[in-house]
């Protein structure tokens, strides 16, 4: 079976970088932890919001790496001389990976009630039109 691909359409000049961008999203896997919302905030925004609870701001990076938002915890364990009777919070580690369009921006991050807010804006995109001159051959 032949695998399609955006260069197998004449009329799709250039989108090389998206179909590689579409790869790495595959690849960046569906796990579940921690769950997470993207809602749109208006025209031009956007905002992620990750379930951390028990993870501090400083336990939290967040990286833009090749137009890659990276989120990553990992929760300093300081309970070595604790016995637990039973375990049932989670305190493991996580790394999740959104890619980002040309154009959309970063902005703040916010960590409330257990929640990070990670807001990202898009520029608006401009209308040009372009008049390409024909020359006498």
């Amino acid at each position: 079976m032949t695998k399609l691909t955006l260069a197998s359409y004449p009329h799709m000049l250039g989108f090389e970088q998206l179909e590689r961008v579409l790869e790495r999203s595959a690849k960046a896997g569906n796990e579940g932890y921690p769950p997470f919302n993207i809602e749109q905030t208006s025209d031009y925004s956007y905002r992620i919001t990750l379930a951390v609870a028990g993870f501090s701001e400083q336990d939290l990076s967040i990286t833009v790496e090749d137009r890659q938002l990276v989120i990553r915890g990992r929760q300093s364990d300081d309970g070595e001389d604790r016995v637990f009777l039973h375990r049932g919070i989670a305190a493991r580690q996580f790394q999740r990976s959104f890619v980002l369009a040309d154009g959309v921006d970063v902005g703040e991050a916010v960590m409330e009630n257990g929640l990070l807010h990670v807001d990202l804006t898009r520029a608006k995109p401009e209308t040009v039109v372009q008049t390409i001159k024909i020359k006498k051959g």
